[in-house]
């Protein structure tokens, strides 16, 4: 009994190893390909939060400072210098809200949106580029791999 409860002991720590592993190398490997997605996409030299700012902005619309700080999980002031940063570059402008006098929305520009696209579509020539240097198999492995790591988020 007691050897069995040594080997079922020593599975469990294998399989933790190995678990262990896989999240070290998944974290490295993510982390990798996240940076090089920002550095073939970074033409404009723009930082993550403004990157990050305008896709919110052209998925969600106009937004007020706080709202943009939270869903960043910024402090507003921070969200409101990188915001004022942008606005003097031309990729976001100010305008009235609508429902409270007191509040300012920000919304992207054309110039914004164009900036936007241009990462977007950065991302997405280098990563397809990589991507065809792959195997049939290897392509249908990642796409099956994708649907994994969406799991993951949830």
């Amino acid at each position: 009994m007691q050897v069995y409860l040594l080997i079922v002991m020593f599975m469990v720590m294998k399989k933790t190893k190995e678990l262990e592993a896989a999240v070290t190398d998944l974290l490295l490997v993510t982390g990798q390909l996240t940076r090089r997605l920002r550095a073939v996409s970074n033409t404009r030299e723009l930082t993550w939060s403004q990157v990050a700012i305008m896709a919110r902005l052209d998925e969600v619309g106009a937004m007020t400072t706080a709202d943009l700080a939270r869903a960043e999980a910024v402090k507003p002031q921070s969200m409101g210098g990188t915001l004022a940063a942008m606005e003097e570059e031309g990729l976001v402008e100010r305008r009235a809200h609508p429902n409270d006098g007191r509040q300012v929305l920000f919304a992207l520009t054309a110039m914004g949106r164009e900036a936007r696209q241009q990462v977007s579509l950065a991302k997405r020539e280098w990563l397809m580029a990589a991507m065809s240097k792959l195997s049939t198999t290897e392509r249908e492995t990642l796409i099956a791999a994708v649907d994994l790591i969406r799991r993951l988020e949830d």
